[in-house]
């Protein structure tokens, strides 16, 4: 999630330099080559993460449920729900790929113009979600560390404070 997030501020650092004011890029051809690598590159950073994902949202949603009101942040339900319904998505974009890819012709691998192309619609087509992640995948670093803060549910209750007699 960090090195998605790192992709999309370079890609936001380049696209304000290489726009105009109303958002147009100065050289199109340039700017597609830009944003296919950076939907690359999206997609590699979430790779590794993308089988886990789904274990990572249930584990942060019963951590959230055992927080204390006060310390769960309003936005943390919301932006679990964006993590699911993009994952949700991510996972039809992936099964559509795969069904895709084994259409292709026999000699259509990786590097060639059949594969690439393909393979690059993929990624343009998961990038939104993959974006998503990137912007909102922070709420489940923070819920788990709320969590490691928090009192245990299996930890005995404090012992309540012995009171002392004053004495005259």
């Amino acid at each position: 999630m960090r090195d998605s997030k790192k992709i999309l501020d370079a890609w936001n650092a380049y696209s304000e330099e290489h726009t105009d004011l109303d958002g147009w890029p100065h050289d199109e051809h340039a700017y597609g080559m830009r944003a296919s690598q950076r939907d690359a590159h999206t997609a590699e950073a979430f790779e590794p993460l993308r089988f886990g994902a789904r274990l990572l949202l249930a584990t942060a949603e019963t951590q959230l449920t055992r927080l204390s009101e006060t310390t769960v942040q309003g936005r943390w339900v919301y932006q679990l729900g964006v993590l699911r319904n993009a994952l949700d998505q991510l996972d039809e974009l992936h099964e559509q790929w795969l069904t895709t890819r084994d259409a292709l012709p026999a000699n259509a691998k990786a590097g060639t113009a059949d594969f690439d192309d393909a393979l690059a619609e993929h990624h343009a087509e998961s990038w939104s979600d993959l974006d998503d992640w990137a912007t909102h995948g922070k709420a489940i670093r923070e819920i788990n560390a709320w969590a490691r803060t928090a009192r245990s549910p299996l930890a005995p209750a404090p012992a309540p404070a012995r009171r002392t007699a004053a004495r005259k």
